[in-house]
């Protein structure tokens, strides 16, 4: 693709600008009503667009085509059908209708829906997303869907969020005519997700039984180099790695997907990747494809792409920095604060209402990053800790300070100048510092959601944020517009939202313990695990505020906490299993023919010189013989505990899983790690830290 990406950039994407090219105007304008005003399309505008899609897809010698939607899985789904009709015994015909590109009928009884509907009850429907682009991808067409159940339930993680968009729309426009706002139509949530991997050779990779089963190694002594130097963040990428983000790039520009930076992150062997702001649905839906063919062409080089929020102990984790932020269709970015009163006065309504909706919904946020990988990474100094806080900077505090106090901001320049909703002081864009140890920091124009895990979809915590955001828009939208005086409750609204919520705000350093504490006199929430926070995910006021706004049911909601529950277990069982299987079968063997060899050689020695000291090699013996025991009594144990998971009481697993599995866990990796240290390299059965984190050169 080299000196021609912006010809090939969408290439692969039945985009706009194919449409323009390729479809009636009438169809054309048809489309971009349904897009831009919700009008649904007719059979026939249908069956022209599928037409168009078949042969422009054939054209870039496409067989197939499939409805590619996200299940309640985490990843995505596709099933494949081929353009082929028959015409006659001999001929065949190639043709793709309206119908078919509009709705399709999976099966979806092996897709996690949390009791929506019965195994039995197969029955799924996909039904074409206008708004996202079609692309072709491994040969197929594939045409972006919403995945519900026969009875319209949302099975799916874009149902939820397209629905969050239209409501966080809608109430944001409510506000901006308050401030005399007639021209926009249309707000939309921006997104950035940065996303972090690892990348180890595949040779090494597929010697390790542990990350063939769960993504993480759950044995692995620390090396003697790890991070310690600082020297691999922001390093010169080396070619083999280099030569795979060029090969990664080029298939992302392809599809559409505006991959921007690219960088070496702080652990050896740990990458980033980072694109360009695009309205939410398609950021999710890029982010999937992103790290679907991150592994694809990891395969290609020999390779392996690690997403999993933790794959080595001792050395920082992977997560997935969520930049959002609220645009109108404009042009304008509604977090970007501004050069003139008016503008500030808008920009300090939707803070506030950023603010009040994050304090009063915490546990949500904390839910929507909940997942047993990341439990590895939270509070581990690596990531942002369990506890919800905003970082807004020293220039913003002061300003929401001096709001609530109601007295004069002084800014840098030392001009002291009043607040008021005449008079709001101008406020530079890039207003604050970096603070990584924020779970959510403002940085100049958006909020940065720096919670998420690698591996995890960004559509749950996106869906959050819009819904969040409406509540609180819809609340201060019923206030003002039945103001009789329009300034003065606004500077009053403003005012007493951020005196009542500034709780929520902490801009030190989250990794202190003194935070832990001053966050419990501050009255926030603490969850510092998966279980304890799904306990809170179904609170009357998380229920009532998606029932309000039309994105979930309250039995949709439960259905999700069912599947995140019972994956957090079924997590827990898979890991344990594997180290039960990995002590017994390699470990305790491999350590015993060593020892077993250290004391031939012993005896071997003593036949010849009787008196000979083998004290170091006795010694070496006996903490052998100690650890190995020691492991064969945690293996024991953690087979124990996996036969007393509690049946019944999903929470009461999730919590057991934790407390008991895990701690069990924790310990036989200990011991054998133990091991790792004192065994020979060349009886040792699976690849150490230095080897999987180095390998690549």
């Amino acid at each position: 693709m080299s000196g021609n990406i912006s010809r090939q950039f969408g290439s692969m994407v039945f985009n706009e600008e194919v449409m323009k090219q390729r479809l009636s105007n009438t169809c054309y304008r048809a489309w971009k009503k349904c897009v831009e005003e919700g009008t649904p399309l007719s059979l026939e505008t249908a069956h022209e667009m599928a037409a168009e899609m078949k042969n422009w897809a054939m054209d870039r010698g496409a067989t197939h085509y499939t409805h590619w939607f996200q299940p309640m899985t985490g990843v995505t789904a596709e099933k494949h059908d081929s353009f082929i009709t028959p015409e006659s015994p001999s001929r065949v015909l190639m043709q793709f209708s309206g119908k078919e590109l509009v709705r399709g009928e999976p099966d979806a009884s092996s897709f996690p829906s949390g009791g929506l509907r019965a195994t039995f009850e197969a029955r799924g429907y996909t039904a074409w997303d206008p708004t996202a682009f079609a692309f072709i991808k491994d040969g197929s067409l594939c045409i972006p869907t919403i995945f519900c159940s026969y009875s319209g339930q949302a099975l799916d993680k874009k149902t939820p969020l397209l629905r969050s968009m239209e409501e966080l729309s809608r109430q944001a426009v409510r506000v901006l005519r308050l401030f005399g706002d007639t021209d926009v139509k249309r707000v939309v949530s921006q997104v950035g997700p940065e996303q972090e991997y690892f990348l180890i050779d595949r040779d090494v990779f597929n010697r390790r039984e542990d990350l063939l089963l769960t993504g993480r190694t759950l044995f692995g002594a620390k090396p003697p180099k790890g991070q310690e130097l600082e020297d691999h963040y922001f390093g010169t990428i080396k070619p083999r790695v280099a030569a795979y983000m060029q090969e990664l790039d080029e298939e992302l520009w392809q599809l559409g997907i505006l991959a921007k930076t690219k960088h070496n992150e702080v652990a050896p062997a740990q990458h980033e990747l980072a694109p360009i702001y695009n309205d939410a649905n398609t950021a999710c839906d890029h982010n999937q494809l992103t790290m679907e063919i991150m592994k694809k062409v990891a395969g290609r080089h020999n390779m392996v792409c690690l997403l999993h929020e933790k794959p080595f102990a001792g050395v920082n984790g992977s997560g997935k920095h969520d930049n959002w932020s609220l645009s109108t269709d404009t042009g304008m970015n509604l977090f970007r604060p501004g050069s003139t009163p008016s503008q500030n006065a808008r920009f300090l309504l939707f803070l506030a209402a950023f603010i009040k909706g994050v304090d009063e919904y915490q546990e949500l946020l904390r839910c929507t990053v909940a997942n047993p990988g990341n439990d590895h990474r939270l509070g581990a100094q690596e990531a942002p800790p369990a506890i919800i806080s905003i970082f807004l900077g020293d220039e913003l505090t002061a300003i929401m300070d001096a709001i609530i106090q109601g007295t004069e901001y002084v800014d840098q320049s030392k001009n002291i100048l009043s607040i008021g909703v005449d008079a709001l002081p101008p406020i530079p864009q890039d207003t604050t510092d970096r603070n990584r140890t924020s779970p959510l920091a403002f940085t100049g124009n958006k909020f940065e959601f720096r919670m998420l895990g690698s591996s995890q979809s960004i559509s749950g915590p996106n869906t959050a944020l819009n819904t969040i955001m409406a509540e609180e828009l819809s609340q201060f939208a019923d206030e003002l517009e039945g103001a009789e005086d329009f300034n003065a409750a606004l500077h009053t609204l403003i005012r007493n939202t951020l005196r009542d919520h500034q709780r929520i705000i902490f801009n030190g350093n989250g990794y202190d313990e003194a935070w832990v504490e001053e966050a419990a006199r501050r009255g926030l929430s603490n969850l510092t695990c998966t279980a304890d926070a799904l306990k809170t995910y179904l609170m009357p006021k998380h229920v009532q505020l998606f029932g309000k706004h039309g994105i979930f049911t309250r039995e949709e909601l439960a259905a999700r906490n069912e599947i995140h529950l019972e994956n957090y277990c079924e997590v827990a069982g898979i890991e344990a299993r594997t180290m039960v299987d990995m002590v017994r079968r390699s470990i305790f063997p491999a350590v015993s023919a060593f020892s077993g060899d250290v004391a031939k050689a012993v005896a071997a020695k003593k036949s010849v010189l009787a008196d000979l000291n083998c004290a170091a090699e006795e010694a070496l013996l006996r903490r052998l013989s100690s650890l190995m025991a020691d492991l064969t009594a945690g293996a024991d144990a953690l087979e124990e505990a996996l036969a007393h998971v509690p049946a019944g009481d999903a929470y009461e697993a999730a919590h057991y899983c934790k407390h008991t599995v895990f701690a069990r866990m924790d310990s036989l990796r200990a011991v054998a790690d133990a091991l790792e240290t004192i065994t020979s390299a060349s009886y040792w059965p699976y690849p150490t830290y230095t080897e999987l984190l180095f390998s690549i050169k």
